[in-house]
């Protein structure tokens, strides 16, 4: 797995969204998102692709839950875990290449400096290409990290420093035709690909102290700065003509700037009174975010928006230049965060515990349009509960119910919705009801299942009656159950894959769409399953299966994604005690799917079969 779209696949209740070519963009149990991404639980809202070589593990929590991380996260959240830095060695160098060009190496190096100071480097370079006509990657991560621990070892630091860089072309793929993808090859680009790209500079500094103290406080302050400096230009497909013969091609581009300041506390404590225990948890955040968004039109022959290209031949034959419309954004966003928290996990019995929290949050926006010299605010005090029973009737297995709510100001994901009008709208809510049960078979293999329905309500859209009025009518509720497995059936069997069954829905009318509208890029069902077998200690062998419902690419419900099924394959031999290979082969069978999109004239294509091999040695 290399990227946010590998992890998904796995995950049941999301799918990835094809982001215009430029960024990270799931939907979350029927709510997509561009901003509900975390790194070790704090915030990292930025659209860009994010990269898995210094990552621990990634946690997708599903349902809305504001108490723990804050506005938005109506579906849930996706959180990055990072690789700590610990005193044990380590050292491994992994070099990887295969189909369309393939190339990455990644570096990961820890050593104790002496019994007070850690260090660990992780570095990753790739330059690679796709199936896609003239599309291609380069980027490279560098994180060096420092911990420190006191003589006792109660208190614990760690700071760290990450460079992050990523150049592609901005690939928006392929229109559609007669309510489907446009059959075509699918490596055709559509547009330009030499206008076409993206680029993404990441800064990012943190650090964290953690102390425990003689009487069981447990303290742990994060404090994370990230500079986000992003431009993306692309030429792309609209619609095709009636007679199939002609695309409709538009272009425009984008710069972005973003710097977030996040500092979180979070102290927990355990005490009992009685026969009750209770685990306290109270926390606070404060955030400050400075966003600068700068966007301009493609012109072609310098004058219409739009070019009519040939649908065999969809390239551009004419000079396009870039400059603004009367609706391009160029403004100034600033937003402060301030909340606090607190929870309580009580015991009332070995079987039964409850919790209970609640997190009122402040948050505040100020937008400034460089064109207009407007200024424009907003303030909203959001008050989100959470409330959960636990029953344990077994020690291996666990049984739930939580009830818990988000908000999203008007603002939107990336606060690029502020506008008289919408300055004195109410936040979007989300009301989440969910149960399900965890059994721990064994201490060998988990198997999780959920049944839940997530209600969204004061989404935005134009009063039927009047388009130039916007109101707060829309809502509309996803509802479904998920199974999911991880573990060892047996000691040589590996399992991992998940089954999802969900259902999205518009549930009141508005300009936008009819009450009964099914949400994009929601399947009725998804199914995954990655079998790794353990021949010989130092042979393995793996197959995988993902499958896939069809879904409507766009909220019109006129373009169907088809069903698909994809199977993959791997190899794994140890050379030596340090030296390891692995062979994927994905899509063995070579299916022609189509599993991201962007609207309806967006469609991306799924890659045929390729192959990778990496080989990694220990140090």
């Amino acid at each position: 797995m290399q990227s946010m779209t590998d992890v998904v696949r796995y995950v049941p209740g999301i799918t990835m969204g094809q982001g215009e070519g430029n960024r990270d963009q799931p939907t979350i149990r029927g709510n997509s998102t561009t901003a509900d991404f975390f790194v070790n639980g704090v915030r990292d809202d930025a659209q860009y692709f994010r990269d898995l070589y210094n990552v621990e593990r990634v946690e997708a929590l599903k349902g809305s839950n504001a108490m723990i991380f804050g506005r938005g996260g109506g579906g849930g959240v996706i959180n990055r875990v990072m690789k700590e830095t610990g005193w044990i060695p380590s050292g491994e160098l992994t070099f990887q290449g295969g189909s369309y060009d393939d190339r990455r190496a990644t570096i990961d190096v820890g050593r104790g400096l002496n019994s007070a100071i850690a260090a660990r480097f992780n570095g990753m370079y790739e330059s690679s290409a796709f199936f896609r006509d003239n599309v291609s990657l380069e980027r490279q991560g560098l994180n060096p990290t420092l911990a420190f621990a006191s003589p006792s070892q109660k208190t614990r630091a760690a700071i760290g420093y990450e460079n992050f860089t990523d150049r592609r072309t901005a690939d928006r793929g392929i229109p559609s035709f007669a309510n489907g993808p446009l059959r075509t090859n699918i490596s055709t680009f559509f547009g330009d690909p030499s206008l076409s790209h993206s680029r993404v500079d990441v800064n990012a500094a943190y650090a964290s102290v953690a102390h425990t103290s003689s009487s069981g406080v447990n303290l742990n302050n994060q404090t994370r700065f990230t500079y986000y400096d992003k431009g993306y230009q692309n030429v792309f497909p609209g619609a095709v003509s009636s007679d199939g013969t002609e695309v409709s091609l538009s272009a425009y581009n984008n710069a972005h700037q973003r710097r977030n300041l996040f500092n979180q506390t979070d102290l927990t404590y355990a005490a009992r009174t009685g026969l009750v225990t209770h685990t306290l948890l109270l926390g606070m955040e404060v955030g400050r975010q400075l966003t600068d968004n700068f966007r301009q039109t493609g012109y072609f022959n310098d004058s219409a928006a739009t070019f009519a290209a040939s649908v065999t031949t969809p390239t551009i034959s004419t000079p396009v230049t870039f400059r603004q419309s009367a609706t391009d954004a160029d403004n100034r966003v600033t937003s402060t965060t301030r909340s606090i928290y607190a929870q309580d996990q009580v015991g009332l019995s070995d079987y039964v515990q409850l919790i209970a929290g609640v997190r009122y949050e402040k948050f505040g926006l100020k937008y400034y349009n460089n064109r207009s010299e407007s200024d424009l605010s907003r303030s909203d005090a959001m008050v989100s509960p959470r409330v959960g029973l636990l029953l344990k009737p077994v020690a291996a297995a666990s049984l739930y119910a939580n009830y818990s709510v988000s908000f999203l100001p008007s603002a939107g994901d990336q606060f690029s919705s502020l506008t008289d009008v919408t300055q004195a709208l109410d936040p979007e809510k989300f009301r989440n009801i969910e149960a399900g049960a965890k059994w721990d078979i064994a201490d060998r293999i988990s198997l999780t299942a959920a049944v839940y329905r997530l209600d969204r309500s004061n989404t935005k859209a134009s009063a039927p009656n009047n388009p130039g009025l916007t109101v707060l009518t829309g809502s509309q509720r996803s509802s479904g159950y998920e199974l999911g497995v991880a573990g060892s059936v047996t000691p040589a069997w590996e399992v991992a894959g998940g089954f999802a069954s969900q259902r999205a829905l518009i549930t009141s009318t508005t300009t936008a769409a009819a009450s009964g509208t099914t949400v994009p890029l929601v399947p009725a069902s998804t199914f995954s399953l990655w079998n790794k077998y353990h021949v010989v200690p130092r042979f393995s062998l793996a197959l995988g299966l993902t499958h896939q419902t069809d879904m409507y690419a766009a909220i019109s419900n006129t373009v169907k994604l088809p069903a698909f099924t994809r199977v993959d394959g791997g190899l794994y031999f140890s050379l030596t005690e340090g030296v390891r290979t692995q062979l994927n082969l994905e899509n063995i069978f070579n299916e022609k799917y189509y599993p991201l999109a962007n609207g309806n004239n967006n469609i991306t294509p799924g890659s045929p079969r390729s192959i990778r091999v990496s080989v990694t040695t220990g140090f």
